[in-house]
């Protein structure tokens, strides 16, 4: 699965390491590094409307909500979409046809079980900067009366190298993948060739401190080496 990830590389460098026509403009001004961004929580993601020839970035709240739901904990269920069954899921048929987002992050962070404990690593583009998750976005008006856009990441099995931490892993698209997850004319059928697990030589992995395990924690010692922190 994918929950937690971080986004701490600076706005200026996301239109070098994506595309070039998507507008990042609504969310710079208000965007700041992010080190421990959970489930909940409002997460840049960039979307293009039918019709609109740009992508735009904009806020979603992390979970997604379906409109016809009349809770907003719903979406804690749909922090993640299984790429083997997204097709399938009411909640998901529907925004994977037209409403279809990619979701920026700099790493994610995965659990290993070690014995009886759990070793977070800290997952990253071996290039580094920014990549974009495949996710799948909605709007609901029902549960607080107002309009609340909300989105999920897709997860799919790990490569060979990632498996070794855990056997899911976000799905992440290169930039020609990109650009037709984001077509909201693209085909189903089309698109769902892109939900594959990355190459074993794309991400590259550290372990970090288990000061990433409290969701509060939103510094860059969550980044740290698991011997430079003992809070938990």
């Amino acid at each position: 699965m994918c929950g937690r990830f971080t986004l701490k590389t600076p706005p200026e460098l996301w239109g070098q390491l994506l595309l070039p026509w998507i507008d990042f403009a609504p969310v710079v001004e208000s965007w700041q590094p992010r080190f421990n961004i959970a489930p909940t929580q409002r997460i840049i993601a960039v979307v293009r409307e039918v019709g609109v020839s740009k992508g735009k970035a904009d806020m979603f709240r992390w979970g997604l909500v379906p409109s016809w739901a009349e809770d907003l904990s719903v979406g804690n269920r749909m922090v993640n979409a299984r790429a083997e069954t997204v097709a399938e899921k009411r909640s998901f048929k529907g925004p994977l046809c037209r409403r279809r987002c990619i979701v920026l992050a700099d790493g994610y962070y995965e659990w290993q079980t070690v014995g009886r404990s759990k070793q977070p690593w800290w997952i990253h583009p071996t290039s580094g900067g920014v990549f974009g998750m495949a996710g799948l976005w909605e709007v609901n008006s029902r549960a607080t009366g107002k309009a609340v856009p909300t989105c999920t990441i897709i997860t799919t099995s790990a490569n060979e190298k990632l498996s070794e931490i855990h056997d899911r892993m976000p799905v992440a698209l290169n930039m020609m993948a990109i650009e037709r997850w984001l077509d909201p004319e693209a085909k189903v059928e089309e698109v769902v060739q892109f939900l594959a697990p990355a190459a074993s030589d794309s991400f590259d992995f550290q372990q970090v401190s288990t000061y990433v395990n409290n969701p509060r924690h939103e510094s860059s010692e969550c980044l740290n080496p698991p011997d430079q922190h003992c809070d938990q």
